[in-house]
């Protein structure tokens, strides 16, 4: 624990940390009331559920919209994107159902390009060996705001309605600036007038996408990464039957997220001092194993193994994000950095959509628990690669450019 200490006492850090808390507290907030306060505006489920769909969906175009972090001078790129936001969401105070989505859908597209200049500035303010402990507290905060913030968004929301909201979260984004604005930046400048060497900022934005491909430490976690949120999307899909097996309602699930939610607080607190033990792929591959098995085990119909299970998944799933985020920041040229973290976002988290629609079509079909125990074994048999010896740089650096594109 010595080194997180560290990283609480780096001022750097503890801004970034301090923003995080912050904007993440709105962020959540306003995640759980946007979709409540359109189903009491139309009454209409579907566009009670295009909220999400609005926030997530920019993420798709992750690749392109982190380009402009390698375009421009990030820490105002930063600043400026919090104050765009504490700007734009008083104008939902119209409550007009249109207005909403579009903010919404403006909403997440401005955090993709925040999460990607965050993460190519900490990679220079933060010391190397330093960002797995910072990943961890970032995770550990995330997951606490996704605990708390949406209750009392949700109390706030029944004292004052949405506006309420909308403007808490716009005051949360005007703080996390001000704490931004704070940051010491030694190379904030545009890329490529930077002494480090890596490619021109000028380059395609799918250049990012080709640095993950041909390294041979990230592509590995990648992967990885995606195939583990693809099945955290079929296993959350499963979760009202899992809860309707055990005999309870189904607003058992949030005492089953809460537990979740702990596990993953957890792990954030100590995953810098395992990630220095273990590596890199070793911390992910534990990490599947472990949620593999606790999803595995929802197939018996026990209430402590479902609470112990979903502590269990609140540890394991976090490894391997942890894991190759910090990977993409050690191992990727500064002037690639935005797009290539950008990139990893994207293609990490958009399988567990595809999870969550292919697991919402199987559970209607087949019971439950055999799809959870087919489940695990195939996410344990995901985690097998991060075991096996890595492939050599130079046996990949061998092929051709077209072997290493993607597309």
């Amino acid at each position: 624990m010595t080194k997180t200490w560290a990283v609480l006492r780096d001022r750097n850090a503890r801004l970034y940390l301090t923003g995080v808390l912050v904007s993440g507290f709105g962020t959540s907030a306003l995640w759980l009331v946007s979709g409540v306060w359109v189903k009491d505006l139309t009454g209409s489920d579907g566009l009670a559920a295009l909220c999400m769909l609005a926030m997530w969906a920019p993420t798709l175009a992750g690749p392109l919209l982190g380009t402009l972090a390698d375009r421009v001078r990030r820490k105002p790129l930063l600043i400026g994107a919090n104050l765009l936001l504490a700007v734009l969401l008083p104008v939902l105070l119209t409550a007009r159902v249109p207005v909403v989505l579009t903010v919404l859908l403006v909403y997440g597209a401005v955090g993709v390009v925040h999460d990607a200049a965050e993460s190519a500035l900490v990679a220079g303010a933060v010391a190397p060996s330093l960002l797995g402990d910072f990943n961890g507290l970032r995770m550990a905060i995330t997951e606490g705001m996704k605990v708390i913030a949406p209750l009392a968004g949700a109390g706030l929301y029944a004292l004052h309605g949405g506006p309420a909201v909308a403007l808490l979260d716009a005051l949360t984004f005007a703080l996390a600036a001000g704490v931004y604005a704070g940051l010491r930046v030694r190379q904030d400048r545009v890329p490529a007038r930077e002494e480090r060497p890596g490619p021109s900022p000028r380059t395609p934005f799918t250049e990012g996408a080709r640095h993950l491909w041909a390294h041979p430490v990230l592509r590995p976690l990648i992967l990885a990464g995606g195939t583990t949120m693809f099945c955290a999307g079929l296993n959350g899909a499963l979760l009202y039957a899992v809860i309707d097996g055990l005999g309870r309602s189904p607003a058992y699930a949030g005492v089953l997220y809460a537990v979740q939610g702990a596990g993953s607080v957890a792990v954030g607190l100590f995953s810098g001092p395992a990630l220095r033990r273990l590596g890199g792929r070793r911390f992910a591959g534990y990490g599947i194993v472990l949620t593999a098995v606790a999803a595995g085990l929802r197939a018996l119909p026990s209430e402590p193994l479902a609470l112990a299970g979903s502590a269990a998944i609140g540890v394991g799933l976090p490894c391997v994000l942890i894991a190759a985020l910090t990977a993409v920041q050690r191992e990727t040229p500064d002037a690639l950095l935005g797009r290539t973290a950008a990139t990893a976002h994207t293609l990490v988290f958009a399988p567990n959509a595809l999870g969550l629609a292919a697991g919402a079509a199987l559970v209607e079909l087949v019971d439950q628990r055999p799809l959870s125990a087919v489940l695990g074994v195939v996410w344990l048999a995901t985690a097998v690669p991060l075991f096996q010896r890595p492939a050599s740089a130079e046996r990949i650096a061998s092929r051709s450019p077209s072997d290493a594109n993607p597309a």
